[in-house]
C-alpha cells in the first residue's frame, strides 16, 4: 500500500510502498476512503510543541516514535465485511486499562494509542484499528465530507457543550476562523444556540466566518478589539472559546471576559498565558481546557450531523502524494475549512 510517511522530524512527508497491514486478534483492517489534514499534523512534523519561556515539549517525550503514518480524521471500508458501508473512526484510542478508560474517557488517558500520533493513521490506503468498537457508521452521512468530524467536529462539539447552557442564553466568543471555528459556527446552530461573534486577525477568515453563520466578527489585531467585542455580544461574554491557543488570543479572551465567565482553551498554537492571577479569582472566572472528546461524544456529534442536516464546513481534496505540500498550505494559513486526502478506490 502507499503511505504518506513522517520518517524523521522537521522533513517533508515520504510517499513510500509499504507491506499491507495484517490484523489480529479483535484489529479491523479498512480501506481509507478520506483523511483529514489537521494542524496537529503540523506539530509532529515540528517534532514539538511550543510550551512558552523557551521550553518545548519534544513529540518525542511524548512517546511518537517514527516512521509513523499521520492522519487521526479518518474514514474508511472494512476490508473483512465486503460491504460497501463507510466508517468514521474514533482515534482517540486508549490503553483500554485504567481509570479513564474505564469512564469512557479514552481522550484523557495516560498512555494513548491514538492512531495518526502513536500509531499508523489514515495517510495510507489502509488502517489499522485496534477494534470494532471504534468505527462509526456514516450512514446518511458524505464519506468525502465527514473525516473531520472525528477531531475538528469532536473537538468544537465538546467544547460547546463545556460551554453549556449559555450557548442557549446569549451570544458567545469564538476565536480562530479555521476548521475549528467554522465547525463551531454549523454546530452552535444546530445546537440551537444563540450564535457568536468570531475572532480572527486574517479579512479572508472573518469573511468565511460570516458565510458560515457569525453574527459578526472582529480584527483581533484592532487596537480597540475588546470594546469591540463587548459592542458586538451586547456586553461581556461570558464564554469564550479559544481554538487558536496563543499568548495573544488567550490573553483577549481572558481580558474579554465578563464576571463568572469561562474561558475554554483549545487550540495549541504555542506560548505561555501571562493572567494576573489575583484577577482569576476577584472575577471567578474558569480557564477550562479541551482536548478532543469521548466516543460517546463522537456518536453524539454524528447523530446531531444526520438529524439537523449540519452542512460541512469548506474543504480542499488532495492526494496521499500532496501530502506534504498541503500541510505547507496549512501551515500558511492558505486552507479555508479543512484538507481533507480522497484516496481512489483503485488506487
Amino acid at each position: 500500500m502507499k503511505s504518506a510517511r513522517l520518517v524523521s522530524f522537521a522533513s517533508p512527508l515520504q510517499t513510500l510502498d509499504l507491506p499491507l497491514p495484517q490484523p489480529s486478534g479483535s484489529e479491523v483492517l479498512l480501506r481509507v476512503v478520506s483523511a483529514g489534514i489537521c494542524h496537529t499534523d503540523l506539530h509532529l512534523v515540528d517534532g514539538h510543541y511550543d510550551l512558552g519561556h523557551g521550553e518545548k515539549l519534544m513529540a518525542a517525550d511524548r512517546g511518537v516514535k517514527l516512521p509513523l503514518t499521520l492522519g487521526h480524521e479518518i474514514v474508511g471500508r472494512s476490508v473483512a465485511s465486503g460491504s460497501n458501508e463507510h466508517y468514521l473512526i474514533y482515534p482517540w484510542i486508549g490503553c483500554g486499562n485504567c481509570r479513564p478508560c474505564d469512564n469512557g474517557q479514552e481522550n484523557l488517558c495516560a498512555k494513548p494509542r491514538t492512531l495518526g500520533i502513536f500509531r499508523d493513521g489514515g495517510y495510507a490506503e489502509y488502517v489499522l484499528v485496534p477494534d470494532q468498537k471504534y468505527l462509526l457508521s456514516l450512514k446518511g452521512i458524505d464519506p468525502l465530507s465527514a473525516a473531520p468530524y472525528a477531531c475538528a467536529g469532536l473537538t468544537t462539539y465538546s467544547a460547546l457543550k463545556k460551554a453549556g447552557d449559555l450557548i442557549h442564553e446569549e451570544p458567545i466568543v469564538l476565536i480562530g476562523a479555521g476548521g475549528l471555528g467554522l465547525m463551531a459556527l454549523h454546530l452552535l446552530r444546530a445546537m440551537g444556540g444563540k450564535g457568536a461573534v468570531v475572532v480572527d486577525i486574517q479579512p479572508a477568515k472573518r469573511e468565511a466566518a460570516m458565510r458560515a453563520g457569525a453574527l459578526d466578527t472582529v480584527d483581533a489585531g484592532a487596537p480597540d478589539a475588546l470594546q469591540q467585542l463587548s459592542a458586538k455580544v451586547g456586553g461581556a461574554p461570558r464564554a469564550v472559546i479559544d481554538f487558536v491557543g496563543s499568548e495573544s488570543t488567550t490573553l483577549l479572551g481572558f481580558k474579554a471576559l465578563a464576571k463568572g465567565g469561562k474561558l475554554i482553551c483549545v487550540g495549541l498554537f504555542g506560548g505561555a498565558s501571562s493572567w494576573p492571577l489575583p484577577v482569576i479569582a476577584m472575577r471567578a472566572i474558569t480557564i477550562q481546557g479541551n482536548f478532543v472528546g469521548t466516543l460517546a461524544e463522537l456518536s453524539e456529534l454524528l447523530e446531531l450531523v444526520r438529524s439537523r442536516g449540519v452542512a460541512p464546513i469548506p474543504m480542499v481534496h488532495t492526494t496521499l502524494e500532496q501530502a506534504s505540500s498541503t500541510l505547507d498550505a496549512l501551515r500558511r494559513g492558505q486552507i479555508e475549512g479543512r484538507a481533507v486526502i480522497v484516496v481512489p478506490p483503485g488506487q
